[in-house]
């Protein structure tokens, strides 16, 4: 049975983001419509029954726009156009339409720090040459040295390698990612003009709301003067000026009865807070929780901590186990440092997927009945592993960038599998996907959990449905219940107690009326096993 889904009209006035549950589909693997190997929005449509079968009231995508994929849709050419690769502005229209039928509303992505070096703007910058107002809307400088050979300051890439490259004419232009992303100036009216215009074409299509990529980067000291650690203010993360962008992005949201949900990372949790100010932010990803080792202790803290740096400006807090950037949960879980750091990943790591996956079903329901609202990356709900990518078939720069060193970020974008018995496990037909599926992915189709009432769907799916039907889950209140060492507990209002074992030994349950939902099974005399979760009615 589906879970219950609120109006997802857009404009209504309730506040359905507090607490609901949003999939994030990364459009090139989630479902391939019309058989060519990369997923579409084809694949998504005829999917959309599966999503609301699983009970969420929201799906973010990742971008769709016309890109020469240098960074996985990251590299926008053109927000008002569909890549081709995906299929057509009618048709997202159309699967925004078909999405608010089944009770499913659309997010979309915005990337404010850069363009596509194809966008329209980049290249009549690079045609206009030296001085020119055609390149005023990005940073181009001067070198430094004797002939300028050395670039204008020496800023460390959000990716390994070079954040300024040089053109034909002599000048730098900045980017703190690829070079094929060059950096906007915040600082020119044309900018802040156009993505305010961006907004409302897509919120006049339907759309419920925006993620806002790479949210602490847009705007840079005009100066550009070189890096210095622990500087304050910082010369290109988290400037004060930020602020006044998104409370203008505000006032479109607010006219469409939009939201925006803003990647933010910030170590600072009073500045981390004033994005959520009640006319800047609705929400921002908490990527504390997300990168927090599988430890009870560090764990409550880092639930203690997001609620405390949320209560002040009074939003809710946003949970997330994963993304398109981040090792998939099992396998992270199955490994001997189970947080996440992108400057530790390696080839290699060794794995326990039986360990992982115990507990990233224990995780999912310590998220689901944490209070707010969740976000869950496509496959997780499959209990996909991280996939080991020949190195001859990774596409991402990250892994080109650090010199081979760093295996990116491919291994959680594999195509998903959907029938076990079909070709490449039904993400398509017979072409093979962009990206290679591991051997045995089809042990993990959707058709083949759905039947089973243990699987890692099955899991997902009732648990999304007591979110939506038990009252003291979502948006509240939670009260840390005593619990042994190793053991979380806490109840949410009115009558529901979560029970999470980390520890080395089983756990007594607290007194209940019922046991509504375990991620694994009970011991034969009521206990809680290590690395297992419960939701218990009391």
């Amino acid at each position: 049975m589906a879970a219950p889904h609120r109006d997802p009209t857009p404009g209504s006035p309730d506040d359905w983001w507090r607490d609901a549950a949003i999939y994030q589909v990364y459009p090139r693997s989630f479902a391939d419509g019309d058989g060519d190997g990369t997923g579409d929005l084809a694949g998504v449509r005829a999917k959309l029954p599966y999503l609301a079968e699983l009970g969420v009231d929201a799906v973010w995508f990742t971008p769709w726009y016309l890109s020469p994929l240098a960074d996985g849709g990251y590299d926008v050419a053109d927000y008002r156009t569909i890549d081709p690769a995906f299929g057509t502005l009618d048709e997202a229209e159309k699967l925004i339409a078909e999405a608010r039928s089944l009770g499913i509303r659309t997010i979309v992505d915005i990337v404010p720090n850069h363009v596509s070096d194809q966008h329209p703007w980049f290249r009549a910058a690079l045609a206009a040459g030296p001085g020119s107002p055609e390149r005023e809307r990005f940073h181009f400088r001067p070198g430094r040295g004797e002939h300028g050979e050395l670039p204008p300051n020496d800023w460390p890439s959000q990716f390994a390698g070079p954040t300024w490259t040089r053109v034909d004419d002599g000048e730098w232009y900045l980017h703190l990612f690829t070079p094929q992303q060059p950096d906007l100036n915040w600082a020119h009216p044309a900018v802040r003009e156009e993505h305010e215009s961006v907004l409302r074409f897509w919120f006049e299509r339907g759309v419920a709301g925006v993620r806002i990529d790479s949210a602490a980067l847009p705007v840079k000291d005009p100066a550009l003067p070189d890096f210095v650690e622990g500087r304050d203010p910082h010369p290109y993360v988290d400037r004060d000026e930020l602020h006044e962008i998104y409370r203008s992005w505000r006032r479109v949201a607010d006219a469409h009865g939009a939201v925006f949900v803003g990647e933010v990372w910030l170590p600072d949790s009073e500045r981390f807070a004033r994005y959520l100010r009640p006319d800047e932010l609705h929400t921002a990803f908490n990527f504390t929780f997300l990168a927090c080792p599988w430890d009870a202790d560090r764990l409550r803290t880092a639930i203690d901590d997001t609620l405390a740096e949320h209560a002040p400006v009074g939003a809710p807090a946003t949970w997330v186990l994963c993304n398109h950037d981040v090792t998939r949960t099992v396998t992270r879980y199955g490994r001997a440092d189970t947080g996440f750091d992108f400057a530790t990943k390696a080839f290699g790591t060794p794995t326990d997927l039986e360990l992982g996956t115990r507990r990233a079903r224990a995780a999912a329901l310590l998220t689901l009945a944490l209070p707010g609202s969740v976000y869950l990356y496509q496959g997780e709900e499959l209990g996909l592993p991280e996939a080991d990518i020949p190195r001859e078939r990774i596409q991402d720069p990250m892994h080109f960038r650090s010199g081979g060193t760093d295996p990116g970020r491919d291994g959680c974008r594999v195509p998903l599998p959907w029938t076990a018995a079909s070709p490449y496990a039904g993400f398509g037909s017979d072409a093979e996907p962009w990206l290679p599926q591991p051997a045995g992915w089809s042990a993990y189709a959707a058709d083949r959990q759905a039947a089973d009432p243990a699987s890692m769907l099955s899991l997902y799916r009732t648990a999304l449905r007591l979110r939506r039907t038990e009252t003291a889950l979502g948006d509240g209140a939670l009260e840390w219940l005593p619990a042994p060492d190793g053991v979380l507990a806490f109840r949410r209002a009115p009558g529901l107690v979560c029970v999470v074992n980390l520890a080395g030994r089983p756990a007594d349950l607290p007194d209940h009326d019922a046991v509504l939902l375990t991620s694994g099974p009970l011991d034969p005399d009521g206990g809680l096993p290590t690395d297992t979760a419960v939701w218990l009615r009391v």
